[in-house]
């Protein structure tokens, strides 16, 4: 009870916020997201490369980013087959499963559990989430109609993905910023995780829902909230990397359906009601699922 009170509740409590918003106001998302996705976030990222310091726990981190994809995935073209899942279906379960929040709801969740050193370690993996959401998730969603290419396109054209090369080229150059310069970058930085624990609430308050299929569901929410943190889990142990990160990721993997997915599943009709429905039934199942997690690592 203490970690869900200390941990979960302040960051239940500011997605609820947004949620009312959205349901009494009802102001438009996509503008707020934007800033967030433009301006905000690409300082936070950049802040977060141009200070870390690089070793052995970043490269392991991508062997296992990509090793924990490539398990879902597989696991769902399994459950495909012997559920007679049809191409839609599959891919809906794809992009509900193998790609978590580990953006607005995984990072507020770290920093209050691991503080600001395991803070940094939840940016970087959101960053490289990201780029493989909007490459695989891309491509799940779209399945070959548009496919490769529009994947490239969409990770070319995201700020956040430049902010990590602009980042290390001034880290590796020997580029120093003037401390007025940092201190506004970090201004902006710095608002960009309640900005967008708000806009989570926000998106699940139009999250609309009919025909729950809930044996699909079930089968989603328990690979999203209980297989992915045991895979996750079984990686750091055969992995080299730090306690602290092994504990990082193992939380942010635990973490329910990404809200992206909805929008990719909307724009190329992936099954988009079954993934509404499965973010919505796995963010609200994940408080009572994170907290078991935390008590654990």
């Amino acid at each position: 009870m203490g970690i869900f009170v200390q941990v979960v509740l302040p960051v239940i409590l500011v997605f609820a916020a947004g949620f009312v918003l959205q349901k009494f106001l009802r102001l438009e998302i996509k503008s707020i997201s934007t800033v967030a996705l433009y301006i905000m976030l690409p300082c936070l990222v950049f802040e977060t490369f141009y200070h870390a310091e690089f070793d052995q726990d970043y490269l392991m981190m991508i062997v296992f980013s990509a090793l924990l994809l490539f398990a879902i995935i597989f696991i769902n073209k399994v459950a495909a087959k012997l559920l007679r899942y049809d191409t839609a279906t599959e891919s809906g379960t794809i992009l509900s499963t193998a790609f978590m929040n580990a953006g607005n709801y995984g990072s507020p969740i770290v920093l209050f559990a691991f503080g600001e050193e395991g803070f940094v370690y939840a940016v970087s993996f959101m960053v490289l989430q990201q780029i493989v959401m909007n490459f695989f998730g891309v491509y799940y969603a779209a399945k070959g109609t548009t496919g490769i290419s529009m994947a490239i396109k969409t990770v070319l054209k995201m700020p956040p993905t430049h902010a990590v090369w602009i980042a290390l080229a001034f880290k590796y150059a020997g580029i120093s910023i003037p401390g007025n310069f940092m201190s506004s970058i970090t201004l902006v930085g710095d608002a960009t995780i309640p900005t967008i624990m708000i806009l989570l609430g926000m998106q699940l308050a139009n999250i609309t829902v009919k025909n729950l299929a809930w044996r699909k569901i079930s089968f989603a929410a328990s690979v999203r909230l209980l297989v992915s943190p045991l895979i996750a889990w079984g990686l750091t142990i055969i992995l080299p990397m730090s306690d602290l990160m092994a504990s990082v990721l193992i939380v942010a993997t635990a973490m329910p359906s990404a809200a992206t997915t909805t929008m990719y599943a909307v724009q190329f009709d992936a099954k988009p009601e079954l993934v509404s429905s499965i973010t919505l039934v796995t963010t609200l199942l994940s408080v009572i699922t994170i907290p078991i997690v935390l008590s654990i690592v």
